[in-house]
C-alpha cells in the first residue's frame, strides 16, 4: 500500500470527524484535503475554526484555514477556545460551518477535525456520508483568484454567546449568593482560558485552580477520570472545597470531585444534571448504550422516558432531536447535552446545572450523589483482530441464552443480574467491554465471564 494510502486508512473517521497520531497519520495535507472538502460540502461561506492547547493546533489551524480558502470560504478563526463554544458561535453567527480541531481525551499525540453543520451540530449519517464520498473522489471545489476569501481574526469575547445561554438557565444570583469554593483542574487545556472567569465572574465562586497555563502541555491525562485525578483530589480537601471539576483539553467533558475528595462516577455526574434538568424542563431523555441503568431509574422518579442509541455524541443528539428530549449524554464519558443551551456535550452546563442543585438544596456535593440508586460498574479493554469481532460477539450471546440482546451497537445483553456490552471503540484500535450489575460481587462475576469468553 502506498504510504499516503497507508496514512489516510489508518486514520480514524468516526461519528464526529477524523482524527489520528499527528505526523504519522493525521497530517497537514491530509487535515487540508478534509478542509477543502468539507468547504466545498457546506459551501462558500462563513466557516469558523478553532482549536485546542496541543503543540499540533497551529500547524493544523494553517493547513485546515488553506484547505477552506482553496473551497472560496471565509475563514473566521477563533483561536483557542472550548468545543462547545465554538459549537454555539457557529450556529449564533449563522455561519455555514464549523471545525473544531481538537483530539478531545485522547493523548496529546493525537490531534483530530470535528465538522459541524451549519446548526453547530455535527454531522448526521447522510451529511458525514456524503462528505466522505466527496473527499475519497476528490471533486473539491476549486477556487479561482476572484474567489478567494479573507481570514476574520475575533479578537472579541466568542465564548460569551456559550456562557451567556448556560447562565440564562440556572439560577445565577443564588449561586452568587453562596459563594462555593471550588477546585479546577483545566489540564492546561482550552477550559483554561475561559472556566476560571466563568466560575469567579458569572457565578461568584472562590477558584482555586491547576492546569490553568494554556502555554504548557497537558498537566495530566488527558481524560479526566479518577485515576487521572488525585491532584485534584488533593486541592479539594487542602483548599477545603464544596466540589472540584476536571475538565479535559476541549472542555466539553466534566468529572466532579466531591467534598471529601472521593471523584464521583461519570453516570452519577450524569444522573445529578438529568434530576437538575427534569426539574426545569419538559422531555424525555436520550443516552447511549452504555450509561448506567441509574439514569432511568432518575427520569422513572420524575415519570419519563430513556431513548438509548450507539455510543457516540452524534447518535445522541440525533436522537434527541427526534424525542425532543429534555436533556441527554454519555454518563461513561462525564458527557452532558442540554438542548435548552445546544445541543452538544458541555462541561460548562454541567457545572452550573451542578452547583444550581447544590444552591437549590443546600445540601453537599455526596449527599446529592447518595441519594441516587447504587449500581457497580465495570469496564475493560481487549484488542481484537481484523474481521474477527462478529464470531466474538456471536460467541458471547451464545453463552448468554436467556439474555435480552440489543445490537444498536456491537452487542448488549440484558441478564438477570445487570446487564453487559461489548463493541468496537469508536477512536481506537480496541474492543470496550462494560458490567453493570447491583453489587461488586456480581459485577467483578459479570466481568471476569465476559473476559473469559472473549480472549
Amino acid at each position: 500500500m502506498p504510504d499516503g494510502a497507508r496514512r489516510e486508512h489508518l486514520l480514524k473517521i468516526g461519528v464526529s470527524g477524523v482524527r489520528g497520531v499527528v505526523g504519522e497519520f493525521l497530517t497537514p495535507s491530509i487535515a487540508a484535503a478534509f478542509a477543502q472538502a468539507f468547504g466545498t460540502y457546506v459551501g462558500r461561506g462563513r466557516v469558523v475554526v478553532g482549536r485546542d492547547t496541543r503543540s499540533s493546533g497551529d500547524m493544523l489551524t494553517h493547513a485546515v484555514t488553506c484547505g477552506l480558502l482553496a473551497a472560496g470560504c471565509e475563514v473566521v478563526q477563533v483561536g483557542i477556545l472550548p468545543t462547545p463554544a465554538i459549537q454555539v458561535y457557529v450556529a449564533a453567527t449563522r455561519a455555514h460551518g464549523g471545525i473544531a480541531i481538537t483530539a478531545s481525551h485522547n493523548p496529546p499525540e493525537y490531534n483530530a477535525l470535528k465538522l459541524f453543520n451549519a446548526q453547530g451540530l455535527f454531522f448526521n449519517n447522510y451529511e458525514r456520508s456524503e462528505l466522505l464520498d466527496l473527499y475519497h473522489q476528490r471533486t473539491f471545489h476549486e477556487a479561482p483568484n476572484e474567489e478567494i476569501q479573507r481570514i476574520v481574526v475575533e479578537r472579541g469575547d466568542a465564548a460569551r454567546h456559550h456562557l451567556g445561554r448556560v447562565l440564562s438557565h440556572v439560577d445565577a444570583g443564588r449561586v452568587r449568593d453562596r459563594r462555593f469554593r471550588v477546585a479546577l483542574d483545566a489540564v492546561n487545556g482550552a477550559g483554561a482560558l475561559v472556566s476560571p472567569a466563568f466560575l469567579h465572574r458569572d457565578l461568584g465562586c472562590e477558584v482555586h485552580g491547576i492546569g490553568l497555563d494554556p502555554a504548557q502541555p497537558f498537566s495530566r491525562v488527558a481524560e479526566p477520570r479518577p485515576d487521572t485525578l488525585g491532584d485534584l483530589a488533593a486541592l479539594v480537601v487542602e483548599r477545603r472545597a464544596h466540589v472540584g471539576f476536571g475538565q479535559d483539553p476541549d472542555g466539553d467533558r466534566l468529572a466532579v470531585v466531591d467534598e471529601t475528595g472521593a471523584v464521583l462516577d461519570n453516570d452519577d455526574v450524569l444522573a445529578l444534571a438529568v434530576d437538575a434538568a427534569l426539574q426545569r424542563v419538559p422531555g424525555d431523555v436520550v443516552v447511549n448504550l452504555t450509561t448506567s441503568s441509574v439514569i432511568d431509574d432518575v427520569a422513572r422518579a420524575h415519570g419519563r422516558r430513556v431513548h438509548r442509541t450507539a455510543v457516540g455524541e452524534a447518535n445522541v443528539v440525533e436522537t434527541m432531536q427526534a424525542t425532543d428530549a429534555a436533556i441527554g449524554g454519555e454518563g461513561t464519558n462525564g458527557g452532558v447535552i442540554f438542548p435548552a443551551v445546544h445541543l452538544c456535550r458541555d462541561s460548562y452546563t454541567a457545572m452550573a446545572l451542578l452547583l444550581d442543585r447544590l444552591a437549590e438544596t443546600g445540601l453537599s456535593v455526596s449527599a446529592l450523589a447518595s441519594r441516587l440508586p447504587r449500581y457497580v460498574r465495570r469496564a475493560a479493554t481487549l484488542p481484537f483482530e481484523h474481521g474477527r469481532l462478529g464470531q466474538l460477539m456471536q460467541a458471547l450471546e451464545e453463552d448468554f441464552l436467556s439474555a435480552r440482546a440489543d445490537r444498536t451497537d456491537g452487542l448488549k445483553l440484558i441478564v438477570d443480574e445487570g446487564w453487559l456490552h461489548v463493541r468496537a471503540s469508536n477512536t481506537e484500535p480496541i474492543m470496550r467491554i462494560s458490567v453493570e450489575a447491583r453489587n461488586e460481587r456480581e459485577s467483578d462475576a459479570l466481568l471476569e465471564r465476559v473476559l473469559a469468553r472473549l480472549a
